[in-house]
């Protein structure tokens, strides 16, 4: 009988949803002062130990069926089921945006559901390396994986941060290479661009949007934030509002630095075509042409370029195409390197991690995710999945693999279809 008439028949003759409830309760039970709660605890661990046992005896002592009833849907086993006949292997590693991906940015609670840190730590522990990788800062993130994963899975040496969007790698017990700054490996003349940007990112900033925004606390990025609830309209208006003052900026540091076009100066929003707006309006021009979500918020903002790209000097487009304009709608505006991008960064967290042929589950929502999706696709490094909620392009792409997409918060149902994939590979 082959291992599709076999789990057929798993889900059909068993009480699946009922030996489900009884491995998450026993699973997520929360930590209680109470006897008669301890006793309910160990009365459904029983239970489902015997639901297990008749399980394994029924198939010929395959246990591995029980454990896999155990913790996934029929719909969620047999979509592992297709993965492994489509690529016959495991996944080696787990390489997981945070914000809208694992949890979402806009609740509340803002918190990772608890069923999810289970499942990752459920997978750690069976030897399955976790690449967090994320736009936040480093602190940002130890601070959540510390309090949600602990510190014994952080430190472990089988878990890695990329951070900033790929411009730094942190794993922890690795000696020299715990923390790898990606950054310092750029050209000066890239560098410099970016301290410039930084140095005069809120000082130059008009006053009212100077009191709207605030720094993320990158260690090279420029990354600005709303001092407004995350998704709200007010957050909306003031990113857009700064990515056009970004987009200027960075015009002004880019033409200040690159040799011969010496400092032409800027007034933000003047772009004329004088030569105070003539370094905006490239820039403008430039990342028009190279993103229309950008620009879209240009037109938005009366901030359309009144030249093309072909009106750029060939030295500033050649400063230009390194360096990355990132939009996230009512959330931030951010200027990154595209030497240094989050494939960079997860390819780095894997050497470091002694992955050396990786095959890995890409989870994530935003158009730099969809870098590493589209890494792992061409390089046959990996699978992709998102939540129903992800930018177009992502969802795009998702669904023209794997079709791998999720509910919003529950990124729970896919690495429970991962874990079954493993499962099934080592069956």
């Amino acid at each position: 009988m082959d291992r599709y008439d076999l789990l057929y028949r798993l889900y059909e003759g068993y009480e699946t949803d009922t030996l489900r409830d009884l491995q998450n309760f026993v699973d997520l039970f929360p930590p209680v002062d109470s006897r008669v709660a301890l006793d309910y605890w160990e009365d459904a661990s029983d239970e489902l130990d015997a639901r297990k046992r008749e399980i394994t005896a029924a198939f010929d002592g395959r246990g591995t069926l029980a454990e896999i009833a155990a913790r996934a849907t029929r719909e969620q086993t047999f979509t592992a089921l297709d993965l492994h006949s489509k690529y016959g292997r495991s996944v080696n590693a787990l390489v997981l945006d945070v914000d809208e991906t694992l949890r979402s940015a806009g609740r509340t609670d803002n918190e990772i559901p608890r069923e999810t840190l289970h499942l990752l730590t459920e997978m750690h522990e069976a030897g399955l390396p976790i690449v967090i990788c994320t736009g936040q800062t480093l602190e940002n993130v130890k601070g959540f994986a510390i309090q949600g994963l602990g510190t014994e899975l952080v430190h472990s040496g089988a878990l890695s941060i990329v951070y900033e969007a790929g411009t730094g790698v942190f794993t922890p017990g690795h000696g020299s290479d715990t923390k790898r700054l990606l950054y310092e490996t750029l050209d000066e003349d890239v560098q410099e661009v970016f301290s410039v940007v930084r140095s005069r990112v809120l000082t130059a900033a008009p006053e009212e949007l100077r009191r709207s925004v605030h720094l993320q606390g990158n260690e090279f990025n420029v990354t600005l934030k709303p001092n407004f609830d995350v998704g709200s309209d007010a957050a909306a208006a003031v990113i857009d509002e700064g990515l056009v003052y970004l987009v200027d900026l960075l015009g002004q540091a880019v033409a200040e630095t690159v040799e011969g076009i010496g400092e032409v100066g800027i007034e933000v929003r003047d772009v004329d075509g004088d030569d105070r707006g003539r370094a905006a309006n490239w820039a403008r021009a430039y990342y028009t042409d190279a993103d229309p979500e950008i620009a879209q918020v240009l037109d938005r903002e009366d901030a359309t370029p009144s030249c093309g790209v072909e009106e750029i000097p060939e030295s500033v487009r050649e400063r230009f195409d390194r360096i990355d304009v990132g939009y996230y709608h009512a959330d931030a505006a951010e200027i990154g390197s595209l030497d240094l991008d989050k494939p960079t960064g997860v390819r780095a967290a894997l050497d470091v991690l002694g992955i050396d042929d990786p095959f890995v589950t890409v989870m994530g929502d935003s158009k730099s995710d969809l870098r590493v999706m589209e890494w792992a696709e061409s390089a046959d490094a990996g699978i992709a999945a998102a939540p129903s909620h992800a930018s177009a392009s992502v969802l795009e792409h998702v669904r023209a693999t794997d079709e791998l997409v999720y509910e919003p918060g529950d990124a729970g149902s896919i690495l429970r279809t991962v874990s079954v994939l493993n499962r099934l590979n080592e069956w």
